[in-house]
């Protein structure tokens, strides 16, 4: 059991810190940076709990919103379960590879699995997609984009991190166990468009696009219409 009892030591005000095992490092190390941005996203899981709390009943036009709870219970078991799994896996990498403590357990692959076994059926209500989707909708699906992009990046500090210390620094995995939560969370964020009833804001090539056009001429007509100078 984990027992904190005081928050500041002082340890780290010269730039450095401990990894787990009490190898000190620089604290813009590349495992230092990996757990770090498994900090950055759990954070951001935690605006997606709270904006899924706060669905509103109704669309903007007026109109009932459907499955506010169904949504709001898939969201809050996914999420938080997922937030358990990044500590795991925060607590792994932030140790070297060779000298991880025998009181951390590892995450195994039926975790991963689970993932694909998820989106296979999420993807049973969702359309073929035509286009890219951009970022947007109501608040909880705009931030599960966020958090997607952040697997992303912490996907991408993790190549690095092998780069640098070689095949064995991380276990294969974690890997793919991040490859594949962006992609979760990708499919989730689709899904729960479609069980709100949302419309996808989908990219449109530039030769389809009608013209562009500037909102200068709509900002005038709000000035004239308030009265603004």
């Amino acid at each position: 059991m984990v027992r904190i009892n005081r928050v500041h030591t002082g340890t780290g005000d010269e730039g450095y810190t401990s990894l787990v095992d009490g190898t000190r490092v620089p604290k813009f190390h590349p495992r230092l940076e990996v757990v770090g941005t498994l900090d950055e996203l759990n954070s951001i899981f935690g605006i997606v709990l709270m904006e899924s709390n706060r669905i509103p009943e109704k669309h903007f036009d007026g109109g009932e919103r459907k499955n506010v709870i169904e949504v709001q219970q898939i969201i809050s078991r996914g999420v938080k379960r997922i937030q358990q799994e990044l500590f795991d896996l925060g607590a792994e990498l932030a140790c070297p590879a060779d000298n991880i403590p025998e009181g951390i357990v590892l995450l195994q692959q039926e975790v991963s699995d689970m993932l694909l076994s998820e989106m296979d059926s999420m993807q049973t209500e969702l359309k073929p997609l035509e286009s890219f989707i951009l970022p947007g909708g109501s608040a909880p699906i705009a931030n599960l984009h966020i958090a997607r992009t952040v697997v992303r990046r912490t996907e991408r500090q993790l190549i690095k991190l092998i780069h640098d210390e070689g095949e064995d620094s991380v276990r294969p995995f974690v890997k793919e166990y991040f490859n594949r939560l962006s992609d979760w969370l990708f499919i989730l964020a689709r899904w729960v468009s479609i069980r709100l009833v949302e419309d996808e804001f989908l990219w449109i090539p530039i030769a389809k696009r009608s013209e562009e056009k500037s909102i200068s001429e709509l900002i005038e007509n709000q000035q004239s219409r308030f009265n603004l100078d």
